[in-house]
């Protein structure tokens, strides 16, 4: 939430809070009575301060799926493609070393005195071999490491992204409890409640997303008429 954002929700919570003040309080009672038409204003006008928060919330939330989920597919994919491509490099070199036997054997089939033939062949295909596997690991190995820095960069981006949305989530949730004491101050019969709810530990980001998820029609007030200090917090 920005500066200007902060600034104007506390502007709206410090105009309920002197609607409350000088609302005319009824005759024995500590009771009062209030505008209707501006208070439900003055509370239009907070929850349309407070949405933008959330819904940024939500956005990060789905980048951060977003990114783990195309850092997954591409490291799949890396595998994929490493796999792939050792067992292309294994099938051609057991096809270039089944083509060299062969060739020895008729070499050495046509010339029985030349058995040197067949012994270079064998260690040609045995060399062949051995680097054959030595380039499979090797591709193995920097597909590993690709997908593993991928992976790094992906939860790293998804931590500091998180971590300013609880900042901000927690500026936001510190503003709305200024404002419910000050309202609190003003109504004993309140003020019992809030104490004993303020004891219980929230979770700033939970609380933000459920008060997000609430009906647009959840913070509309009763009609004109008398507020007593059960319903005037909140």
């Amino acid at each position: 939430m920005t500066d200007h954002t902060l600034a104007r929700a506390d502007e709206v919570l410090t105009e309920l809070v002197e609607l409350v003040e000088t609302a005319r309080t009824l005759p024995m009672s500590s009771s009062c009575v209030v505008p209707r038409e501006r208070t439900l204003d003055l509370l239009d006008a907070l929850r349309e301060v407070l949405p933008p928060e959330m819904i940024e919330a939500r956005k990060l939330v789905a980048e951060r799926d977003r990114v783990l989920t195309e850092a997954d597919a591409l490291a799949e994919q890396t595998r994929r493609d490493s796999t792939a491509e050792a067992e292309a490099l294994v099938k051609a070199a057991r096809i270039e070393a089944h083509e060299l036997l062969e060739g020895a054997r008729e070499e050495q089939a046509q010339l029985l005195a030349a058995s040197t033939i067949h012994q270079t062949a064998s260690e040609q295909a045995a060399a062949l071999t051995e680097q054959t596997r030595i380039d499979t690991d090797r591709i193995r190995a920097e597909a590993d490491a690709y997908a593993a820095r991928l992976g790094a960069d992906a939860h790293s981006y998804a931590e500091r992204t998180l971590s300013d949305l609880v900042a901000n989530l927690t500026r936001l949730a510190a503003t709305a409890e200024n404002g419910r004491a000050a309202l609190a101050q003003h109504d004993p019969g309140r003020a019992a409640s809030d104490a004993a709810d303020s004891t219980a530990p929230v979770d700033v980001a939970e609380a933000a997303a459920q008060r997000a998820e609430l009906p647009p029609d959840s913070t509309e007030s009763p009609a004109e008429g008398n507020l007593d200090g059960s319903s005037s917090a909140g």
